[in-house]
């Protein structure tokens, strides 16, 4: 039970500080340096405990890989939705709904830019949390921060830049995306896990 609070916990202040940093008045060009920060001090925090995850999109990744139970899959899920659905609540107390806009190129560039980025992310989830090779190491953290730090930047404006699932569900909820394009972001970033894991286990074998 102590997995599933802990991946709630990561995935409410996460969700939250998207909010927080992208809905006007927010925290302007530094917003993908706040949210990823945000991911690496929860990452640090919780790592220990349930892996740190606070992504469906990773989760599926790290069960493909083998480094998550069949049993905790859908309780981690579960977990992250829900922090996502109780992070959008609880924004309603600080700001106004955002405004959804249009994809600025279109459906395709916006889901290839989430696959991608998920397809980095969890790349470098299952590399700097998972190996053998980088057991024991103490810039997991960082590293998975940054990567959702580089990936807003670089396709932010082109797909929103969620590159989770949970994420995707709370800038739904929040106003920041549309309904419509939901299905992008579960196709593109649970499509990008599994081809991360697929990635790494070409690289790596069964480790």
């Amino acid at each position: 039970m102590k997995k599933y609070l802990v991946e709630f916990i990561g995935t409410f202040f996460l969700v939250f500080t998207v909010g927080c940093t992208v809905i006007p008045p927010g925290a302007g060009e530094l917003a993908p340096v706040a949210i990823g920060a945000s991911l690496m001090v929860m990452v640090y925090a919780g790592g220990h405990v349930s892996g740190g995850h606070y992504n469906p999109a990773v989760s599926f990744a790290v069960w493909l890989r083998g480094k998550l139970p069949n049993i905790d899959l859908l309780p981690y899920w579960a977990a992250q939705i829900a922090a996502a659905f109780v992070a959008a609540w609880t924004m309603h107390f600080f700001k106004e709904p955002g405004s959804a806009e249009i994809l600025p190129i279109g459906e395709k560039a916006a889901l290839l830019a989430e696959f991608l980025f998920t397809f980095a992310l969890a790349w470098v989830v299952l590399n700097a949390a998972t190996s053998k090779g980088t057991e024991g190491n103490s810039f997991y953290g960082l590293a998975i921060g940054s990567t959702i730090m580089i990936g807003a930047y670089a396709v932010g404006g082109v797909s929103g830049g969620a590159f989770n699932p949970a994420v995707a569900t709370g800038i739904t909820l929040m106003g920041l995306s549309a309904w419509r394009h939901y299905w992008l972001f579960l196709v593109g970033e649970l499509g990008g896990g599994a081809a991360a894991a697929l990635a790494y286990r070409m690289v790596n074998g069964r480790d």
